[in-house]
């Protein structure tokens, strides 16, 4: 893929904190359009290669491009191609939100005719038209960052930075949330997110996985549940605690993972699958109500290659 189709390009992206390796030579390429997701667990270093990559926190080695600009030898180019939002909601509470989307705009040194367009554009779009005058301290979650987005997109950048936007957030602001992201790239914008909820993983067009810092696995959200090895059982029993650990000491069995009211019970590939399930569960005292091969969801493949990359590891 050339330069010019991408919107992101890392090679070999690293960063350490004193003896703890939190980015661990990140080479990743991101189409221009995309819809990029980072999905990892908590302490994985997705959050470090956004700050990296938006030139919030400079690498110890490595090179990202945004847009063809260097972050780390032009990270202000890079700035006014790029917005950013953050984990950590950074308006001013005592300003209103068309206070704080003016202002952003005077950071961009944004004329102020194109900054009301955008404005009057981005409240109608997040349904914040007739809160224009409240005070963003006294907002809720999901308001505030509908208004951190407003401000991320108000110098309409070419890459849109996302970190695990929607955390804490109530579902109706994160289903809102998800539309408008869904419309950024026909307007031209590159999103790139993590995020700790697979639903929102599974509306990327591309994932990547990460543990420790190294990307374990990179595809469509279809790609990544093929990853998942050997076969998925969904079992559901009377006793789902008593079954869990009757399948846990089967040495066909690779993982088990509860799912509300049922188990996910991954299998080697070529077992007879049910057949042994069903047996192990007779011989602890454990009722099932049903035990059928089903499609690995994004939660299955997630927990499949975290646990074989931490293995390696």
């Amino acid at each position: 893929m050339s330069g010019d189709d991408l919107a992101v390009r890392t090679e070999d992206l690293s960063k350490r904190f004193g003896e703890t390796v939190a980015v661990d030579g990140v080479s990743l390429e991101i189409p221009v359009g995309d819809v990029f997701g980072l999905i990892g667990p908590d302490g994985a270093g997705k959050t470090t290669f956004m700050r990296l990559i938006s030139g919030v926190m400079r690498a110890d080695s490595g090179q990202a491009m945004i847009a063809g600009e260097d972050v780390i030898a032009d990270p202000e180019a890079v700035k006014q191609r790029m917005g950013y939002l953050s984990q950590a909601f950074s308006l001013y509470a005592d300003l209103s939100i068309e206070e704080n989307i003016d202002f952003c705009g005077d950071l961009y040194l944004m004329p102020r005719d194109e900054v009301q367009r955008m404005k009057e554009e981005m409240l109608e779009l997040t349904d914040l038209l007739r809160f224009r005058k409240r005070l963003v301290g006294r907002l809720s979650g999901g308001m505030k960052q509908k208004v951190g987005l407003i401000c991320a997109l108000i110098n309409r950048p070419q890459v849109l930075i996302l970190d695990e936007p929607t955390t804490g957030v109530d579902p109706i602001s994160r289903r809102d949330f998800w539309r408008i992201i869904s419309q950024l790239p026909e307007q031209g914008v590159t999103v790139v997110l993590c995020s700790p909820y697979m639903d929102e993983a599974a509306r990327c067009r591309h994932l990547a996985m990460i543990s420790r810092g190294r990307i374990l696995a990179e595809g469509t959200p279809e790609e990544m549940r093929q990853k998942v090895a050997g076969t998925v059982l969904e079992v559901t029993a009377d006793d789902v605690r008593a079954a869990s650990r009757a399948l846990s000491d089967l040495s066909s069995v690779r993982r088990v993972t509860p799912f509300g009211d049922a188990l996910h019970v991954q299998v080697e590939e070529g077992r007879e699958a049910v057949s042994e399930v069903r047996r192990a569960l007779g011989e602890a005292g454990v009722d099932e109500d049903e035990i059928h091969e089903m499609v690995p969801s994004l939660e299955d493949a997630f927990m499949d290659i975290v646990t074989r990359g931490d293995r390696v590891a």
